[in-house]
């Protein structure tokens, strides 16, 4: 059986508050902690209206605590963004929190525009250039206590001592991470949902080139995928409209509210804009429960995926925790859940 994962980007709905998006994710955590589900992340976002956390750390405790078997973690700790040690500080923390439970899913990109990137850094000392390799080796010998003899950083306790650095996972969309985390020997995880790079590629090189270390004995490849799931095709197919009306728009710089269905299907596409929609359809896995179980079946196939980790853009709440529900049933999660809990597979809202 297919392990699946949920990635969440809290994303803000028309109409809604953004306060509610955040309220949305627990509703959301809760529901496919029942489904068989095994992990849910979180991205991290700046300055944009279209998402509404721009913290993971803290929606991670916060779904750790109202689930009781869901692998919580960041999809991703943008690393650029933040001082290693208080990355470490923060994810052992919640390791000792929910020991066995959390991820550290790490990026290089900044999750936001230049001017916001600058304001989150301003108070750091300037590192100059892409400094995500040194910031990555600062945090594990943070864990590792490697620091030489006579640095600065070596007489420094990392708290909570004895609680060790969760699972680290390194994101990408390209077969850049997959090496540097085949190379170092961490999890990787590809953003199917996004990359213009083909999964195969990046999936498969990683496990070619993947060498044991502390940090894991054996490769872990995750594909993110975006996915919708209706009882038939053609409902799953016009739920998608809001997806593919909000891609649209961010391709073109616009970051606003998922629109709802009503008013995508308003929308006064122009030829130019339907031709770019079905340019990016292939990265849009749509259909009934049969559908999509076949569909990332063959992807995990191609890829040698260990785990599928679905992120679904739908602006109804109901329509969404459904999908999630569907997926699970199409790719035999809710019933093997459903006989340990005694629910009838779809969970609670």
């Amino acid at each position: 059986m297919l392990p699946l994962s949920v990635l969440d980007l809290s994303f803000v709905n028309a109409g809604a508050a953004p306060a509610q998006a955040l309220q949305d994710s627990l509703a959301l955590a809760r529901h496919v902690d029942g489904l068989g589900y095994t992990r849910y992340w979180l991205a991290e976002h700046h300055a944009l209206p279209s998402v509404a956390s721009p913290a993971p750390e803290i929606m991670i405790g916060q779904i750790a605590a109202a689930t009781r078997r869901l692998r919580v973690g960041s999809g991703g700790i943008m690393l650029p963004n933040h001082a290693p040690l208080m990355v470490a500080e923060r994810f052992k923390m919640l390791e000792a929190l929910f020991p066995g439970r959390i991820d550290l899913g790490l990026g290089r990109a900044p999750g936001t525009d230049g001017i916001t990137a600058q304001a989150l850094r301003r108070r750091e000392a300037p590192r100059g250039g892409d400094d995500f390799l040194e910031r990555l080796q600062e945090l594990m010998l943070w864990e590792t206590g490697g620091f030489p003899e006579g640095h600065p950083f070596a007489s420094v306790a990392v708290m909570p001592a004895g609680a060790p650095l969760p699972p680290i996972f390194l994101l990408g969309s390209s077969d850049y991470s997959a090496h540097l985390s085949a190379q170092i020997g961490t999890g990787f995880a590809f953003a199917q949902h996004f990359a213009a790079f083909d999964a195969a590629d990046a999936m498969l090189a990683y496990r070619r080139l993947f060498r044991p270390s502390r940090w894991r004995e054996r490769p872990h490849a995750i594909l993110a995928v975006a996915a919708i799931c209706a009882p038939t095709d053609a409902e799953a197919e016009r739920l998608a409209l809001s997806s593919q009306l909000a891609t649209l728009r961010r391709e073109r710089g616009e970051y606003v509210p998922l629109p709802s269905l009503a008013e995508a299907e308003a929308y006064p596409y122009s030829e130019a804009e339907r031709a770019r929609i079905a340019r990016g359809r292939a990265r849009l896995h749509i259909g009934s429960p049969e559908t999509l179980a076949a569909a990332l079946a063959g992807l995990a196939e191609a890829t040698l995926a260990d785990e599928i980790m679905v992120f679904s853009a739908i602006h109804d709440q109901e329509a969404r925790r459904r999908s999630y529900a569907l997926i699970a049933q199409g790719c035999g999660l809710a019933a093997s859940r459903a006989q340990d809990d005694g629910s009838d597979g779809f969970g609670g809202a």
